[in-house]
């Protein structure tokens, strides 16, 4: 670390400055996942059509496209889910993206999910307790740049009484 005090110092960087370029403590950081699930068991009543909620949050600074983005070239939010015994599921309820725009592009509205958001899912479940395992495949993007495409598996606990 001195030797890179002292190679700011020779060419006249600050030490702040070089700090604040990633010289001392690193490169910035970026997130492995943009999106965190919030895992909560879910209850239903077995044998009847329930709804589970996934509860989902996008990291600070960033947005993903929703489900259906306004245009081919991006790409959506998308929850796929794998078969378990004992629980059927139906497709996956998104919510509404905001409209969103960047300040280089003001006249291009996009369509996405930033925050906490939550998509539903239809099932119904054998009496017993479940796991439901997941993938969300979602493309993230802050003010300058969006990212290659991600995948965040998950699992969701399902009780059914």
């Amino acid at each position: 670390m001195r030797s890179m005090v002292m190679v700011g110092v020779l060419l006249g960087v600050s030490t702040a400055s070089f700090a604040q370029l990633g010289g001392l403590n690193g490169p910035a950081v970026k997130p492995k996942q943009y999106i965190a699930y919030t895992a909560e068991e879910q209850a239903v009543q077995a044998g009847k059509k329930s709804t589970i909620e996934l509860i989902f949050k996008v990291a600070e600074g960033y947005h993903v496209n929703s489900h259906t983005p306004k245009s081919e070239l991006l790409i959506p939010t998308n929850l796929t889910l794998k078969p378990v015994q004992g629980v059927t599921t139906a497709v996956p309820e998104y919510p509404a993206g905001i409209s969103y725009s960047f300040s280089f592009e003001p006249n291009e509205k996009l369509d996405v999910y930033t925050g906490t958001f939550k998509v539903k899912v239809p099932v119904v479940a054998t009496a017993g307790t479940h796991t439901v395992e997941a993938t969300l495949r979602y493309q993230a993007c802050d003010h300058a740049a969006c990212y290659p495409p991600k995948s965040l598996p998950i699992a969701i606990a399902v009780t059914a009484k």
